[in-house]
């Protein structure tokens, strides 16, 4: 008989029980430190405390509003239409937001992971059809919706991770 491949399985167990998973509290915590952070971000530029996120602006209803109730797969959804709108302006006030942004989708696929969800795949989201003409006509509106609308969409995800939300 050979002991050879069950000595190597005796290893390799050995070796994965000293393993631990990260603890998804951990995880929970860390998606509402970037949260925080983000947001924060998003307070040190001075000029997106001039418009309410629920302001109405012509031509910028793709970027999404505020959502009382949100499911992760929803939270996902909305980071990528803002993580989208962010990385096609120049302004370099908000290329770290939009990183931090990606980061926070993960930490979001992670909890949806450990409740056994699957996101769905929004990386390829198409570029909605009126956003380069926005970006033409109004740089500086796009932004400051942008950034005032992300700011209070965090806060949403903010108190329902409190609540534990679902897939």
């Amino acid at each position: 008989m050979c002991w050879r491949p069950l000595c190597r399985f005796l290893w390799l167990w050995s070796y994965l029980s000293y393993v631990q998973a990260v603890p998804i509290q951990k995880v929970q915590d860390d998606t509402k430190t970037l949260i925080k952070t983000i947001v924060t971000r998003i307070n040190d530029i001075s000029h997106t405390q001039s418009v309410s996120a629920k302001q109405r602006v012509t031509g910028l209803d793709f970027i999404p509003g505020l959502h009382p109730i949100l499911s992760l797969s929803k939270m996902d959804q909305t980071l990528a239409v803002y993580q989208q709108v962010l990385t096609s302006l120049p302004s370099q006030n908000v290329l770290q937001i939009a990183n931090d942004l990606e980061n926070l989708r993960d930490l979001l696929h992670l909890l949806a992971f450990s409740k056994s969800c699957s996101l769905p795949q929004t990386s390829g989201l198409q570029k909605p059809e009126s956003l380069d003409g926005v970006l033409e006509a109004s740089l500086y509106s796009t932004e400051v919706v942008a950034l005032s609308r992300l700011q209070g969409s965090l806060q949403d995800i903010l108190q329902q991770l409190d609540v534990s939300p679902e897939c």
